[in-house]
């Protein structure tokens, strides 16, 4: 689980912006209702689903992009050669091209919480931190500095035995790499579980048809897979896998260059045929005669499903893309039926901005501020809203501001659509 995270001086994010995932202290008759919505994890109150929502342009996706960039690092940076660039910009004014950029996530592993933390140059890893709380009092797994010495014992530190021959993976480990992705290379046990976590339970996008663990997901949740389609109103009854094993190039996204790389291996080509309740014994190809929104859906509900069983934690720029209003609740809805899973998202949807579905602690919003920054805030912040209030009405009137201001006065429209100067 997440229960954290913060950034800073990434794109339009200037000063460090709190992302918090810990369910605020409310002790109302409807926070009570909504129950399903938080899980507990010892003595704290966790989020299952979080809402991000903001005018276009306020910075809603930069702060997905960075979540997901910076996470991308972890599991890739150990193949970094000194050719490569990183590929994000820092906030462009007040002198902010000139500084750090950080990124700080708490999260959970079995049952254990652990810190990580790292900034960033223009071009290189500044700082990297791990710690934990093994016994419920924080302990050290290693701190980095590159800005204390010139060798790696003056800007490597260690806790005692927590990583086996630390200095080896220091020594092996450039200023472009993370210490965590190079250590899990070198099969060390806590940073290879940090690997894991980001890689396998932080889940960036949507499953996709083209990643090799597509066939083996689909055998896995076929049967909940169906259910959850028929119930989004799909009329598909049933569908049929077929598995065939070539070699050929399997396809993965570098998130440092946005480029496609291609990768020579044995992989399964996977063909599904689907069939209706109209015709059931029609087959259709999954990929050339099914709707978009049918394909779409199918992926959607694919990921969830593991998502859910395995308690993983899903992140999604703007969930109603090609969604229907019904289908983005029925999505809520899962996840709050789960134990453990958790939903970060972004939307413009206001339907679902209502206090009967969600709590004030789940409900955050992204502001464009004068000087360019975006500014990150919950509705829990907002102390004087009380829970009978109509929340879409007072977003839309711009109570909580991260709305557009459009003057859409007849002399404006005139004076743009007249012709001539």
């Amino acid at each position: 689980m997440v229960l954290e995270i913060r950034l800073s001086n990434f794109f339009s994010i200037k000063e460090e912006v709190i992302l918090d995932l810990r369910a605020g202290n409310i002790d109302t008759k409807q926070s009570h209702k909504l129950k399903n919505n938080i899980f507990q994890y010892d003595d704290i109150k966790v989020l299952k689903t979080l809402a991000l929502y903001g005018a276009n342009a306020s910075g809603k996706s930069n702060l997905i992009k960075v979540i997901r960039y910076c996470n991308a690092m972890i599991f890739e940076s150990h193949n970094y050669n000194e050719n490569t660039f990183y590929n994000y910009k820092k906030f462009k004014f007040d002198g902010y091209p000139k500084k750090p950029s950080t990124y700080f996530i708490k999260f959970v592993i079995n049952d254990i919480e652990y810190d990580y933390s790292f900034s960033l140059g223009n071009n290189e890893i500044l700082t990297e931190k791990l710690y934990y709380y093994p016994k419920g009092r924080i302990a050290k797994i290693f701190d980095r500095n590159e800005s204390k010495g010139k060798t790696k014992r003056d800007k490597y530190s260690f806790g005692n035995s927590v990583i086996k021959r630390p200095f080896d993976v220091a020594e092996s480990t450039s200023n472009k790499t993370l210490f965590v992705s190079r250590a899990s290379q070198m099969d060390r046990g806590i940073p290879k579980n940090i690997f894991l976590f980001f890689h396998q339970t932080f889940i960036l996008h949507y499953q996709r048809y083209s990643t090799n663990h597509f066939g083996t997901l689909v055998r896995q949740h076929e049967d909940k897979l169906l259910h959850a389609l028929q119930l989004a109103d799909s009329d598909i009854v049933r569908f049929k896998q077929m598995v065939r094993k070539e070699k050929g190039k399997s396809v993965s996204v570098n998130f440092m260059t946005e480029e496609s790389i291609f990768h020579e291996m044995e992989q399964e080509n996977i063909e599904i045929q689907t069939y209706h309740k109209y015709a059931p014994k029609v087959a259709f190809d999954f990929l050339s005669e099914e709707s978009l929104g049918t394909q779409k859906i199918f992926f959607i509900m694919l990921t969830i499903l593991d998502v859910i069983k395995h308690d993983k934690i899903l992140l999604v720029d703007e969930i109603e893309d090609s969604l229907h209003p019904q289908i983005i609740e029925y999505i809520m809805d899962l996840f709050s039926a789960s134990k453990k899973s958790q939903l970060i998202f972004t939307t413009h949807n206001t339907h679902i901005l209502d206090l009967n579905k969600f709590r004030k602690d789940q409900i955050w919003f992204v502001n464009k501020k004068e000087d360019g920054s975006s500014d990150l805030y919950s509705l829990y912040d907002y102390k004087d809203f009380r829970d009978s209030m109509d929340v879409e009405k007072a977003y839309l009137q711009g109570r909580f501001d991260a709305v557009p201001i459009i003057d859409n006065s007849d002399k404006q429209l005139q004076s743009l659509l007249s012709h001539g100067k």
